[in-house]
C-alpha cells in the first residue's frame, strides 16, 4: 500500500512538473529523445490483416547512432543502421545498404525530425493521459491542415518522451495501423549488440541508376509540407518496363508516382483501397500516371491530375 501511495505521488509530481508543456513542446521533446537516448523497445505492429512483433534497439556509439530492427516472426528479417546508412539483411537475398537516417517500420521519420516541418501540414493538440507498457503516456493529436490525409496520434513517456503508441486514423476515425510497445527500456549505455554492428564493415550503398532522357515532370499542387524526396527511373518488377519514378514525403505520409507514355507500359487502372494504401490511374496528356500512398484517394487523384512535363 505504501508502495502505492508513493508511486502516485511520484506521479503526480511528474505530470504536475509537465502541465507547462504545448503539444508541440511535446513533440519536440519526443524528436530529442529519439535522437539522443539509448532505448530498447519490445513492439506490435498491428494493420487489418497482420501482426508483426518487433525488436529495435538504439544507441549512440562513438558518437553517432545506431540502430537495430528484427522481425520476430516469419522468415530472418532485420535492419541495422549505423550514422546515416541502413543495410537490410533477409533471407532470401544479399544484404544490401541505402542512404538514410532512419530504419523504415518502426516510427515515422518526422517523429525524430524538425517538428517544425511537420506543423507545415499538421496542427498539434493535447490529449488524454493513460498508462502504456507500464508507464503513464501523454497523448498527442496530429492532425491534418485540410482534409488531404490521415490523422494520427502518438502517446509519449512522461518521463523520457519517448513514443509509447502510434495510431494512423482514417478521415472515418477509423484504425488503419498501429505500433504498440509493449516494454521500453531506457538504457545508460549502447547495447553490445550495436557496439558490434558499427565495428561490422557492411555492404556498400547501392547507386542509383542515373536518368538517362532529362524529362522533368513537376507538380502544379502538392498537399501543404509534401516535398519531392526522389526522381528516378524506375522497373515494373511485373514487365521490367522503365517508368519516371517520383517519391513525395511529409514525414509521415509517402506517395510514389508513376509515369509511363500512355500505351507503352500497362500500369494498374483499377482503384484499391487496403490499410489506408489507396491508389489511382489517370491519364495525363500522352502520359498514364499511377500514383500510391496511404492518404485518401481524393488526394492522389488531384495529384496525378496536376503533374505536368516542363
Amino acid at each position: 500500500m505504501r508502495f502505492i501511495l508513493l508511486f502516485a505521488v511520484l506521479l503526480s509530481h511528474v505530470a504536475y512538473a509537465q502541465e507547462e508543456l504545448s503539444a508541440k513542446a511535446w513533440l519536440d521533446n519526443m524528436s530529442q529523445a529519439l535522437r539522443d537516448k539509448q532505448f530498447k523497445y519490445s513492439l506490435v505492429q498491428l494493420q487489418a490483416d497482420h501482426i508483426r512483433p518487433l525488436i529495435y534497439l538504439h544507441g549512440l556509439v562513438d558518437g553517432q547512432g545506431v540502430a537495430f530492427l528484427e522481425h520476430l516472426n516469419g522468415p530472418p528479417k532485420n535492419a541495422v543502421r549505423v550514422g546515416d546508412t541502413v543495410t537490410f539483411i533477409e533471407h532470401d537475398q544479399p544484404a544490401y545498404s541505402v542512404h538514410t537516417n532512419r530504419i523504415p517500420g518502426v516510427f515515422p521519420a518526422a517523429f525524430a525530425g524538425n517538428i517544425d516541418e511537420l506543423a507545415k501540414g499538421y496542427q498539434f493538440v493535447l490529449g488524454g493521459r493513460s498508462r502504456i507498457a507500464g508507464r503513464p503516456g501523454q497523448m498527442i493529436r496530429i492532425i491534418p491542415q485540410e482534409d488531404d490525409r490521415y490523422s494520427y496520434q502518438v502517446w509519449l513517456d512522461m518521463d523520457s518522451f519517448l513514443p509509447l503508441r502510434y495510431d494512423m486514423l482514417s478521415q472515418q476515425r477509423q484504425l488503419i495501423e498501429q505500433i504498440l510497445a509493449i516494454e521500453l527500456v531506457v538504457l545508460k549505455s549502447p547495447p553490445e549488440l550495436l557496439i558490434e554492428a558499427e565495428k561490422q564493415e557492411w555492404p556498400p550503398v547501392v547507386q542509383q541508376e542515373k536518368r538517362h532522357d532529362g524529362q522533368n515532370w513537376q507538380f502544379k499542387w502538392l498537399p501543404e509540407g509534401f516535398k519531392v524526396m526522389t526522381r528516378d527511373h524506375h522497373k515494373l518488377i511485373s514487365t521490367g518496363n522503365a517508368v519516371e519514378y517520383i517519391a513525395l514525403s511529409d514525414g509521415i505520409a509517402n506517395i510514389s508516382v508513376y509515369v509511363a507514355r500512355a500505351g507503352s507500359t500497362p500500369l494498374p487502372s483499377e482503384l484499391m483501397t487496403r490499410n489506408g494504401l489507396s491508389m489511382v490511374s489517370e491519364r495525363v496528356g500522352n502520359a498514364e500516371v499511377v500514383a500510391v500512398g496511404r492518404v485518401p484517394a481524393v488526394t492522389l487523384t488531384k495529384l496525378a491530375k496536376s503533374l505536368t512535363l516542363k
